[in-house]
């Protein structure tokens, strides 16, 4: 797992221009932390920074495949192939040679025998650049389910790219602006594919690459959802499911560096955990390593919601007794989640304002505990969207509102440990310009467009298949990003295993009454992976990421946000609502405001310390 960044430019000599470049990888250090690498032609300059997980020695970048002492094609990548050993077998019975043990080396030669098709026989998460000499093209590509993130901002005379849009604003020709619908994007909850917040800036959208040369940029999709009839009973799909999410684990154990499981006691983190247990059994290796966040005196002084019914800890121990972990839980509390280091590494990492609160800080911190044993983690994230796991799948009013699901829900404060909504504290005059029920209601409609069906979906199935590739293409991002940005601020490499693509498309088009066959939620995922799992762990309901309950923590939010009330100098002091301020901050208020501070502080850190110029 790495950094990547580069600079194509058709019209300068890219040779002389290495600090430019060099300052636009040194923001990547953090994703790579084991190594630096730069590659210089007149017209294209690639940079990297490494975390070394496979092939430790071989693996250093920017790689080249060369023939006779002439290059054919440059890479910088970032990611993990996990079928890389099948496509290196296949590539050198078709005559190709190999110096590494590396992924990235097979990627290259990938791309030599069957070019950009290359991308559909990639099975893993990853996001890179090649660069061909031969025809002076650039090509991005990026993963089927958007799990590496990789950015580009077109140029007149070509294009700057990078893993995180900080790489891209660290070129003197690049300045952080926001117009209103940029900002709309921020605040909406929404994660649209290709939109990256800041103007001129884009996100390669999943499953899409990127051609760039002299005649300009063209976009290009690879993969997408499909429609398919799904013609297996239960029994067989069950059996289908497991037989997959065995091969995915196994493959992505794959490392030669030490690798753990994150562990919440939830189904999904726990199947994983409990599959990679007896995969390494299997392989004569183990026990299994697992973490789990936990926040002091949580468990003792848990409250029920209803989003979170029970705490973490007592499931988590006893699925790792059960499958005999070597099991750590890392346990934070408020003034960890107050520190304003952490939090501005946590914004530092995100780019953006836009995150859930103290549950980034929190996750921030586990994968920094996490990294200091192991280089790699598994992780159960997607399961939910996968399967159909979150509650509001089975809100009828949530499932048939005219929005997005999660929207109608109400979910993005209450994710944010709250239930007050994240704008509250904005301005009236800044929400009427940028509208906001009418961005998220652009970018449903247009959600809604791209939905496959079968001619036979109609009623439940139909609506549920919709809301299925809502959240597969449009909320998983959000948490994808969340994720990444986290880890590899740590230099830890996360890997998601129910984002396989293979597990994905099958599951997709499973009937929503075969995903429910039980009257629960993530029926299938329960029965494919009961037998590992104790009873109390299989039947548990399903409990978000958590949030801390300790009252002190919203009690030190009201006190930030009464130091920004009265800091006339607040660079988001004219975007907020005078008036909901000082109800928010006035002596005795008890009004909840923790997601509403969040995002409050949170824009006022980021125009402070990033420089960005909004133009609304």
């Amino acid at each position: 797992m790495c950094g990547i960044t580069g600079w194509i430019s058709y019209d300068n000599d890219l040779t002389t221009q290495r600090p430019t470049l060099e300052a636009m990888t040194a923001t990547m250090a953090c994703r790579g932390p084991d190594a630096a690498g730069s590659w210089f032609s007149a017209h294209a300059a690639f940079g990297h920074r490494r975390l070394a997980v496979i092939d430790i020695d071989g693996g250093a970048q920017p790689m080249t495949a060369e023939h006779d002492g002439r290059t054919l094609v440059v890479t910088t990548y970032s990611g993990e192939v996990y079928n890389y050993r099948e496509l290196r077998a296949e590539l050198a019975r078709l005559g190709h040679s190999f110096r590494t043990h590396s992924d990235t080396e097979v990627v290259l030669h990938a791309y030599l025998q069957w070019g950009e098709a290359c991308a559909e026989r990639l099975n893993g998460m990853y996001a890179f650049a090649l660069w061909d000499p031969r025809t002076e093209e650039l090509l991005l590509i990026r993963d089927r389910m958007g799990i590496k993130p990789l950015y580009y901002h077109p140029t007149p005379d070509g294009v700057l790219f990078g893993s995180e849009p900080k790489a891209i604003l660290a070129h003197p020709a690049v300045r952080p602006t926001v117009d209103a619908e940029g900002l709309a994007e921020l605040i909406s909850f929404t994660k649209t594919p290709g939109h990256a917040v800041y103007q001129g800036m884009h996100e390669v959208r999943p499953g899409h690459l990127v051609r760039v040369g002299r005649g300009g940029l063209t976009v290009k999709r690879y993969w997408a959802l499909e429609a398919r009839e799904h013609t297996d009973g239960l029994d067989t799909t069950v059996a289908h499911i497991r037989e997959l999410l065995d091969d995915i684990v196994a493959r992505q154990l794959i490392a030669d560096v030490p690798l753990c499981t994150l562990l919440s006691g939830g189904l999904d983190s726990s199947a994983i955990t409990a599959l990679a247990a007896g995969a390494l059994a299997a392989r004569g290796g183990g026990p299994v390593r697992s973490f789990a966040v936990d926040f002091a005196g949580y468990t003792e002084h848990f409250r029920p919601d209803d989003l979170r019914g029970t705490p973490d800890g007592p499931y988590a121990h006893a699925l790792a007794e059960h499958v005999g972990s070597d099991h750590r839980d890392i346990v934070l509390d408020t003034a960890a989640l107050m520190d304003p280091g952490h939090r501005a590494a946590v914004l530092a990492a995100r780019d953006l304002p836009n995150g859930f609160g103290d549950g980034d800080t929190s996750l921030y911190l586990l994968f920094r505990a996490v990294r200091e044993q192991s280089t790699v983690a598994l992780s159960g994230e997607s399961a939910d969207e996968v399967f159909g796991g979150y509650r509001w799948f089975h809100d009828p009013a949530a499932v048939h509102a005219d929005t997005f699901p999660w929207i109608a829900a109400g979910i993005a404060g209450r994710f944010a440990g709250g239930d007050a909504v994240r704008e509250a504290l904005l301005d009236p005059g800044l929400l009427g310009k940028i509208d906001l029920p009418g961005y998220q209601a652009r970018r449903y409609r247009e959600a809604l467009a791209e939905v496959p069906y079968l001619d036979g979906d109609t009623g439940l199935q139909r609506r549920m298949r919709e809301v299925s590739y809502l959240h597969l293409t449009r909320f998983v991002q959000v948490l994808l990003d969340r994720k990444d940005r986290a880890s590899m601020a740590v230099g830890l490499e996360v890997r998601v295993p129910f984002c396989d693509h293979r597990l994905v498309e099958y599951v997709f088009n499973t009937p929503w009454s075969m995903k429910t066959f039980d009257g629960r939620e993530k029926s299938l995922l329960r029965a494919a992976t009961r037998d590992v799992l104790p009873d109390l762990v299989a039947d548990r309901v399903k409990s978000p990421y958590p949030s801390t309950q300790d009252p002190r923590y919203a009690e030190a939010l009201r006190a930030e946000l009464k130091e920004l009330a009265a800091d006339q100098d607040a660079p988001v002091r004219p975007l907020l609502d005078s008036g909901a301020l000082a109800e928010a901050t006035a002596d005795g208020a008890t009004c909840d405001i923790r997601p509403a501070a969040e995002l409050a502080l949170g824009m006022n850190a980021w125009l402070r310390t990033t420089g960005t110029t909004l133009r609304l």
